[in-house]
């Protein structure tokens, strides 16, 4: 296709073309309106005129007789102008006037009407247009008085001539402002053109040009770097995770087969071979832990769960996580504490549960306090084992919180400690496949939160930031706003 053929077929010149016709639609009806009310104020000033001073000629007649009514029809026949005056007798002879011929019929009826006529002063025989009032007086003579429309012709003439004019200038204009704007537009959607080619060649890092005007065509542009950005993101994860998941996997598998073989080549009796049965299924067990944890990731991630929201209390998730967790916290030597208030929420009960125990299982793993640093006061030495979950209100959000007194996470490892499969060195050498915090903070991204992880002077503090934008939850909030706060 040429480059005029793209060009006028690109929505900015169609439609440009369409309020380039509503224009001069809109021009030309104007312009006709001021034609046709231009033409009516002539015409009532020259009734207004005409009749006046059929007025005053009637009066002279009636005051001096028929001489003095054609001596003042002569006089005023004389004067320069488009005036036009005819007496005539009732046999319809002229006997006074500057109207040289008219058409038949005309001095035979009385009133109103737009006639031709040549003037008797003029030595051609053009004919002229004017709109003249005939009245009849005493005796059958007529009276003709009137006045000529060439001022009206010249008049429309001109507006004609200016409606051309205009109409051609709004024609020549709009088509070169279509073509203009349209080639501009077209430049920029080439250019975004080009960089989406590129980016199904396999450059996700390509980013549509964005401009300083702030039009529609920037904030579409902006939308779709966002978009692609999230996508370039998710690629990458999804590159991140299947180098994971050959590297961190292989590993189990590998000592799966070991437990295997080893079972097949030394054991004898039946309580070995059940030993190793049981080992290898506690090994499996690790394994399908681990894929039902990025199944899980990988639907929070696509929004799949979020047909399954509802309204909840919170506060009912943390209490229920606290009774879940509680004896496992004190076989491994911690005090588990939870603080609430209601708080109501819209969502995913199952995965904002599920996200809240990953929270809870780190910090009884990781949250021990390091030995060397373990105070010899009793009291002190108690707190430090203690962890604590939160449910409260703050602003325009709903935040569960686990703290713990461990070690920690550095700050500049925050980030990192998110992703799938990593585990800092502190714990490498604890069990765990290193997709707790990832699944958590894909849970709160799911609902439009984050995972915040803070420093709690010592220890950790990860904490679900969800907005409170509920659905229905007025009801929940009216029966849970009595409720007295609870720590246990």
């Amino acid at each position: 296709m040429t480059a005029f053929g793209k060009l006028i077929r690109t929505t900015a010149f169609r439609l440009t073309l369409v309020y380039l016709f509503l224009f001069a639609l809109f021009a030309a009806s104007l312009l006709g309106y001021f034609a046709w009310n231009t033409r009516r104020l002539i015409n009532e000033q020259i009734t207004t005129t005409v009749n006046a001073e059929t007025a005053e000629i009637n009066d002279i007649y009636t005051r001096v007789g028929l001489r003095g009514l054609v001596f003042t029809v002569g006089n005023r026949a004389l004067r320069p102008g488009s005036n036009l005056y005819l007496v005539t007798t009732p046999t319809g002879q002229a006997i006074g006037g500057n109207v040289g011929s008219l058409a038949p019929g005309v001095m035979a009826s009385t009133g109103w009407s737009e006639i031709r006529y040549r003037r008797l002063d003029e030595q051609d025989v053009a004919e002229h247009r004017a709109l003249v009032l005939v009245t009849e007086l005493t005796n059958g003579f007529r009276l003709l008085v009137g006045r000529d429309l060439d001022e009206r012709r010249r008049l429309f003439g001109i507006v004609a001539n200016a409606a051309q004019w205009s109409l051609l200038v709004v024609i020549v204009l709009g088509i070169g402002g279509g073509v203009f704007v349209s080639r501009r537009v077209l430049q920029r959607i080439d250019a975004m053109t080009g960089t989406t080619r590129r980016i199904m060649d396999g450059d996700l890092s390509g980013r549509l040009p964005v401009g300083r005007s702030g039009d529609e065509l920037d904030r579409l542009a902006e939308n779709l770097n966002a978009m692609l950005e999230r996508i370039e993101a998710l690629m990458t994860g999804l590159k991140e995770v299947s180098d994971n998941i050959a590297h961190d996997l292989k590993t189990p598998l590998t000592r799966l087969r070991n437990r295997a073989e080893e079972a097949l080549a030394s054991s004898g009796s039946e309580a070995e071979y059940r030993g190793a049965l049981e080992r290898i299924i506690e090994e499996s067990d690790g394994l399908i832990r681990t894929f039902n944890a990025l199944l899980m990731i990988a639907r929070a991630e696509s929004g799949q769960a979020r047909g399954n929201m509802d309204d909840f209390d919170a506060a009912e998730v943390a209490r229920g996580i606290h009774e879940l967790y509680e004896p496992l916290a004190e076989d491994d030597g911690m005090t588990l504490r939870v603080r609430t208030t209601p708080v109501p929420l819209h969502g995913n009960r199952e995965l904002i549960s599920q996200a809240l125990a990953n929270l809870v299982e780190n910090a009884i793993k990781y949250g021990k306090p390091s030995p060397v640093v373990q105070p010899l006061d009793p009291v002190a030495a108690m707190r430090a084992r203690e962890i604590l979950i939160e449910a409260r209100r703050e602003g325009e959000h709903v935040l569960l919180s686990v703290t713990d007194h461990g070690p920690g996470i550095p700050e500049s490892d925050r980030k990192h400690a998110v992703e799938r499969f990593v585990r800092l060195e502190a714990s490498r050498t604890l069990p765990g496949s290193g997709l707790g915090l990832s699944l958590a903070a894909a849970v709160a991204t799911l609902h439009g939160g984050e995972l915040r992880l803070g420093d709690s002077h010592p220890g950790l503090t990860a904490t679900l930031v969800i907005p409170a934008l509920i659905s229905g939850g007025d009801r929940l909030a009216v029966q849970t706003q009595d409720m007295p706060q609870k720590v246990a």
